[in-house]
C-alpha cells in the first residue's frame, strides 16, 4: 500500500465515556504505521487527534469538524522480554490484552486505572494512574520509549527524560500520535489479590487510616459515601492488597496460579429512565454498601478483575446514567491543604449530590509530565449526574477552591474546566504551549479539550 494511501474515513458522532458533549467528527481507522501517517498529512484544516477506546471522560479524543484516528487496529505485541519483564507494543493495545498475554508468563502492567479497557497509548496521553500511585507513580514512569508520529508525519523515537517524553506524557495526544511503546512490567508470582477491608467511620479516620499504613500495600483505595452526613460525613470502605505469593494459595487453586479470569455481567439497558439514580435511590445503595462491608478482614483472595476493575464485568456500565450521561470530577490537593479537602467533602454532602462512586487515594511523588495529573497528596474522584440542576456553577465553585489550594482537576476526566483556571494548576503549561507550536506550528493536533482550554 502506498505511504500516501489515507484509510477510508466516515463521519459520525463521538463522545467521552461520560457522554455527555457529543461532536461530530471523521473517524479514519488507520490498520498501518503507513496509514496512520497519511491519516495526519490528510486531516485537514480542523486537525486529527489519536482516540483509543474512548474510556476518558470528557471531550479529550473528541474533534468536532475533524478528524479522529481510531487505532485500536493497530494492536500487536511485538516482543517480550521475559527474563527482564518489558514489552514492546503498538499503542492500540489495551491493557486487558497485555494482562491475558503477560499474567501467564509471571507478569502484570505496572499500573491500572479502574478499567483495562484502555489503551497503552491512552494509558500514556493520559499518564493514568492506579490504587498504587502511592508505591508506584503513574503510568508513564514505567514506559522506556516510544515512538511517536508528528505533525509532519515522521516519526521520531522519544526516550524518557527527554523534554517532548515529558510533554507526551499526560499530553493528552497534542503532541502526536504513539505507535509503539517499551514499558517495564511488574512480576507476580498469581493472578490472585491478597486484600485487606475496614470501615472508616468518618473522613477524618479514613485519612489518618491511610496515612499511618499505606506504605504497607503496594495498592490502596477507599469508597467513600458522599451522602452521609453529620458525624458520619466522609465514611468509608478501605480496601487495600497486594499480589498474592504462591504459598497463600490452596492446592486446587496453585494447579493454575496465574490463569488470568474475570466475571462477565448482563450489560447496561441502551436506555434507562432519567432521575434514576436519585438521592433517595443512592442513598440506599450508599448505607447498603457500607454496612456490608466487614469492620475489619484480612487476607481475602480476589481475582484480579474484581479488586482492580468490578465495574469492567457490566458491559456499557456508563449507560446508568440515562440519556443525559455523567460527569466525572476528579482532583488533587498537596499534603497540608487536607482542611480544602475536608470543606470540599462537607460541600459535596452539603449539596446531596446522588454519587455512588467515589473514591479517595493518597498520590506519591509527582512524575515528570508536565500535564501529568498526580502530585503528592489526597485525589477526590466522583461520578455524578449531568443533569443535576446547578451542577456546573457547583464545580465551578470546587475548582476555584482546589485551585486557591494548589491543587488541580484532571484533564482526562474534564469537560467544563473553564481555561482562566488551567495555569495555575498545571505549572508547566507555557512550556507545553512552547513546545507544541515549535513542534507543530500549524495546529495538526487538535481536540475539543485543547480548543476548550487553549492548550
Amino acid at each position: 500500500m502506498s505511504a500516501d494511501t489515507v484509510p477510508v474515513a466516515e463521519w459520525g458522532p463521538v463522545t467521552g465515556w461520560g457522554r455527555t458533549a457529543p461532536t461530530a467528527a471523521r473517524l479514519i481507522r488507520p490498520r498501518t504505521y503507513e496509514e496512520a501517517a497519511a491519516a495526519v498529512r490528510g486531516c485537514g484544516v480542523r486537525g486529527g487527534i489519536a482516540r483509543g477506546l474512548g474510556r476518558a471522560y470528557g471531550d479529550a479524543a473528541q474533534n468536532a469538524g475533524g478528524a479522529v484516528l481510531d487505532m485500536t487496529g493497530l494492536d500487536r505485541i511485538h516482543a517480550i522480554d521475559a527474563d527482564g519483564g518489558t514489552v514492546l507494543c503498538d499503542a492500540g493495545v489495551s491493557l486487558h490484552r497485555l494482562m491475558e498475554v503477560l499474567l501467564p508468563l509471571g507478569w502484570f502492567v505496572p499500573v491500572t486505572p479502574g478499567t483495562r479497557y484502555v489503551t497503552v497509548g491512552g494509558a500514556i496521553g493520559a499518564d493514568i494512574h492506579g490504587k498504587n500511585h502511592h508505591v508506584c507513580g503513574s503510568f508513564a514512569r514505567h514506559v522506556l520509549s516510544l515512538e511517536l508520529l508528528t505533525a509532519d508525519g515522521g516519526v521520531r523515537t522519544v526516550e524518557r527524560g527527554t523534554p517532548l517524553f515529558d510533554a507526551t506524557a499526560g499530553g493528552m495526544g497534542l503532541t502526536g500520535v504513539i505507535l509503539t511503546a517499551t514499558v517495564r512490567l511488574q512480576p507476580v508470582e498469581t493472578a490472585l489479590m491478597s486484600v485487606d477491608t475496614e470501615r472508616a467511620a468518618d473522613l477524618d479516620d479514613l485519612m489518618a487510616r491511610l496515612s499511618a499504613t499505606d506504605h504497607r500495600y503496594r495498592y490502596s483505595v477507599a469508597w467513600i459515601d458522599l451522602l452521609a452526613r453529620g458525624a458520619a460525613t466522609g465514611r468509608a470502605v478501605l480496601t487495600r492488597g497486594d499480589h498474592a505469593p504462591l504459598d497463600a494459595l490452596d492446592a486446587r487453586a496453585r494447579r493454575e496460579p496465574l490463569a488470568f479470569r474475570t466475571s462477565r455481567l448482563p450489560a447496561a439497558p441502551a436506555f434507562l429512565p432519567e432521575g434514576l439514580l436519585s438521592r433517595t435511590s443512592v442513598g440506599l445503595f450508599n448505607e447498603f454498601w457500607y454496612r456490608r462491608a466487614p469492620r475489619a478482614r484480612r487476607g481475602q483472595l480476589q481475582r484480579i478483575s474484581t479488586f482492580f476493575h468490578p465495574l469492567d464485568g457490566v458491559p456499557h456500565w456508563n449507560r446508568i446514567y440515562g440519556r443525559g450521561g455523567f460527569v466525572q470530577y476528579q482532583f488533587v490537593v498537596g499534603h497540608g491543604r487536607e482542611e480544602t479537602l475536608r470543606r470540599i467533602v462537607r460541600r459535596i454532602s452539603a449539596r446531596r449530590c446522588p454519587s455512588f462512586l467515589a473514591v479517595l487515594k493518597r498520590f506519591g511523588r509527582a512524575d515528570a509530565g508536565w500535564l501529568s495529573f498526580p502530585m503528592p497528596g489526597w485525589t477526590l474522584a466522583l461520578d455524578v449526574p449531568a443533569g443535576l440542576p446547578g451542577l456546573g456553577a457547583f464545580l465551578d465553585e470546587l475548582d476555584e477552591q482546589v485551585a486557591a489550594a494548589g491543587g488541580r482537576v484532571y484533564l482526562a476526566k474534564d469537560s467544563r474546566l473553564r481555561p482562566e483556571l488551567l495555569a495555575s494548576m498545571y505549572p508547566r503549561l507555557d512550556d507545553f504551549r512552547a513546545l507544541r507550536a515549535e513542534l507543530d506550528p500549524r495546529g495538526v493536533f487538535t481536540s475539543d479539550l485543547s480548543r476548550r482550554l487553549a492548550l
